[in-house]
C-alpha cells in the first residue's frame, strides 16, 4: 500500500483560495492536505469553512483531508475555558466527520510559556514541558481523554505534534502526555524538524522507538544551524536532517501512518512543494517503500 503523502497547507498560504490549493496539491501529486482547524485572519463559521474544503476536495479529487492547529487550550487553570475549548473542538470534529473520512488529525494542548515574562519565547528549553506544572499535565490529559472518546466514536486518531512552547514539545514529553491520556485514539506526531531547535537534540532512532505504537503521524521539514543557537529553514533535501535515514528508520519500525511535508520558509512555496515532493517520492522509491 502506498504511503499517503500530505501537503501542509503552509505551502499554499500566500493568497491561494481553498479550491486552488486542492487542485494544485492533486496536480503536483500529493494525496491530501493538512488544513488548519481555523484559517488565519479569516472570520468565518466552521460550517462554511468545512463546506469550502469539501467542495474543493471533491472537485479536485483530493483523497485525504487532515486538520491541525489550533488545538484546544487545555493548560489554562480556568476550568470554564477548558470546558469551552473541549466543547468547541468536539463540535468542529463532529462537523468535519460529516464531510470527510477522517483518519488522523494533528493536535495541540494549548501553548505553554514560562511564567517569567523576561524569558523570551525563542528560549524553547524554558517553556512547554520544561515549565509545566503537574496540574497542567493533568488538565491536558483529562481533556484529551474526552477528546479521545470522541475520536474513537468518529473513527479517527489524534496526534500531539512535537512542537516548541507546548507541553508536548519533545518526543519524551509527547510520550508522557500520551501515556497520561492512556487512550488508543490519542498518540503523537513526530516533527523532528522542531526537535532540532532545542539545546539537547533528542536522538532520532530513540525518538521513534520511544513513541512506538503511538506514533500516528509525522511531519518533515529541515534547517541548518547558523551559529548562536539559531537555525535557517531549508528545503527537505538541503538541511542537516537526513530524511533518507529518517524514512528508513520509520519503515523499519513498521510506521503505517501518513507523511506530511512542510514549508516553514519565505519565498515561492508552490515551487518548494513540488521540489520537496519529488525528493520524498525518490526516497520512498529508493527504500522500496511504495
Amino acid at each position: 500500500m502506498a504511503v499517503p503523502i500530505i501537503m501542509h497547507v503552509n505551502y499554499c498560504e500566500q493568497g491561494q483560495m481553498i479550491a486552488e490549493m486542492c487542485q494544485k496539491a492533486v496536480d503536483w501529486g500529493f494525496d491530501g492536505i493538512e488544513f488548519r482547524r481555523k484559517r488565519n485572519g479569516v472570520n468565518e463559521e466552521p460550517e462554511a469553512y468545512l463546506d469550502e474544503i469539501a467542495s474543493g476536495a471533491s472537485r479536485s479529487g483530493l483523497k485525504t483531508v487532515i486538520f491541525g492547529s489550533p488545538g484546544p487550550n487545555l493548560t489554562t487553570s480556568d476550568e470554564k475555558v477548558r470546558e469551552a475549548e473541549i466543547e468547541n473542538t468536539a463540535r468542529f470534529f463532529r462537523l468535519a466527520a460529516e464531510r470527510f473520512q477522517l483518519t488522523v488529525c494533528n493536535t495541540f494542548a494549548g501553548s505553554l510559556l514560562n511564567a517569567d515574562p523576561n524569558v523570551v519565547a525563542s528560549d524553547y528549553d524554558k517553556h512547554g514541558s520544561f515549565a509545566a506544572t503537574e496540574e497542567q499535565w493533568q488538565y491536558a490529559a483529562d481533556g484529551f481523554k474526552a477528546l479521545g472518546d470522541l475520536a474513537a466514536e468518529l473513527g479517527f486518531q489524534l496526534a500531539f505534534e512535537c512542537h516548541m512552547n507546548y507541553i508536548h514539545d519533545l518526543p519524551a514529553a509527547a510520550r508522557k502526555l500520551v501515556d497520561a491520556v492512556d487512550h488508543p485514539a490519542v498518540g503523537a506526531n513526530l516533527d523532528y524538524g522542531n526537535a532540532v531547535y532545542f539545546q539537547k537534540v533528542p536522538d532520532l532512532k530513540e525518538s521513534i522507538r520511544l513513541l512506538g505504537d503511538r506514533l500516528y503521524y509525522v511531519h518533515l521539514k529541515n534547517s541548518v544551524g547558523i551559529g548562536g543557537g539559531k537555525r535557517l529553514p531549508t528545503g527537505l533535501a538541503d538541511g542537516e536532517i537526513n530524511h533518507r535515514a529518517y524514512l528508513k528508520l520509520l519503515k523499519e519500525a513498521g510506521y503505517a501512518g501518513p507523511i506530511c511535508i512542510e514549508a516553514p520558509r519565505a519565498g515561492d512555496r508552490e515551487w518548494y512543494a513540488q521540489a520537496d515532493l519529488v525528493y520524498v517520492k525518490a526516497l520512498l522509491k529508493d527504500l522500496a517503500w511504495a
